[in-house]
């Protein structure tokens, strides 16, 4: 078969690893922390392999990071910030017990839970490893169950599908939305980076980097543009007639590049250049920061349908 999946352990993380033996690309995740994606290992121009993704070095730095950097993870039921972990739904108050430093709720409940792997498919066309993780009440502030869902597909070309089904086990509604966190390296600065994305506005933000309840229009980067020292931790709402890549980041010096193909489910993109210069965060959103309360791509989910979420890479 020109696709494999193996369970492996590296530096105490166990991992799931799909590989195309065509030409070596590999993913690997880890099951046990939001099902995150740990490693996109890619043929460079000189031919060497290269991981596009900023992950961890070993368990003991994952544990000790995870918590402040969230890098790679499912962000559910919500994305990015709601202040003080506060919101109303159907007139009724709630406040996350989970909070981060400065105080608000961040990127949602499930980004260091255990998935359990259930499936594993590998055949001449594709890598398929899909997992779940049912969520019970686990926080007073999100009395509510669900399951949620995720499926990696990788196929030829070094081309990764990522999508996400999300499911109301109870019996009355729930609010929801659905985000990603993966980091990104294409080798040296982001500084020294291109990036293209079709955007109709920028999500004005407070000092606590929490919407306004504003849009004010924006194309900055609808050509490819240089990062320079820009520094970005910005949400944008994507342009939905848009045929190509919603968004690209590309590094002339190595030729490496990702391009990211959501669809209509992903209005919202979250851009995120760490301090290090050395990636940079590409979150395709459901909805906004603080959607729960703004309901800016809020999803209300009634008693037992369920939701599916698409990105390709």
């Amino acid at each position: 078969m020109k696709f494999s999946i193996r369970q492996t352990t590296e530096q105490e993380l166990r991992l799931v690893v799909i590989k195309d033996e065509s030409n070596g690309t590999e993913v690997a995740l880890i099951p046990d922390f939001g099902a995150t994606l740990h490693r996109f290992s890619v043929n460079q121009k000189n031919g060497e392999k290269f991981n596009v993704i900023d992950g961890y070095q070993s368990l003991a730095q994952l544990k000790s990071e995870l918590n402040k950097s969230f890098k790679g993870p499912k962000l559910s039921p919500f994305p990015c910030r709601i202040p003080y972990g506060k919101y109303e739904f159907e007139n009724k108050d709630y406040r996350f017990e989970q909070l981060f430093g400065d105080g608000n709720a961040i990127h949602g409940l499930l980004y260091n839970k255990p998935f359990v792997v259930k499936e594993e498919e590998a055949d001449d066309s594709t890598g398929i490893v899909s997992m779940e993780y049912v969520y019970r009440k686990d926080d007073n502030g999100y009395p509510f169950d669900y399951r949620c869902q995720i499926r990696y597909m990788l196929f030829a070309d070094s081309v990764l599908e990522v999508s996400t089904t999300v499911t109301n086990l109870g019996g009355k509604a729930i609010p929801m939305a659905d985000g990603w966190h993966p980091y990104f390296r294409l080798g040296g600065k982001v500084n020294d980076w291109l990036l293209q994305f079709h955007s109709t506005a920028i999500v004005d933000f407070d000092d606590r980097l929490i919407p306004t309840g504003h849009l004010t229009p924006y194309s900055e980067y609808e050509s490819p543009k240089p990062v320079g020292d820009s520094f970005l931790d910005n949400c944008f709402t994507v342009k939905p007639e848009v045929v190509s890549a919603a968004c690209e980041i590309f590094n002339p010096e190595t030729g490496m590049r990702v391009s990211f193909y959501p669809d209509p489910s992903y209005p919202y993109l979250q851009i995120y250049t760490p301090p290090t210069r050395e990636s940079i965060a590409i979150e395709n959103l459901s909805a906004a920061p603080d959607c729960f309360n703004n309901k800016m791509g809020l999803l209300i989910l009634g008693p037992r349908p369920f939701t599916n979420f698409y990105c390709t890479l």
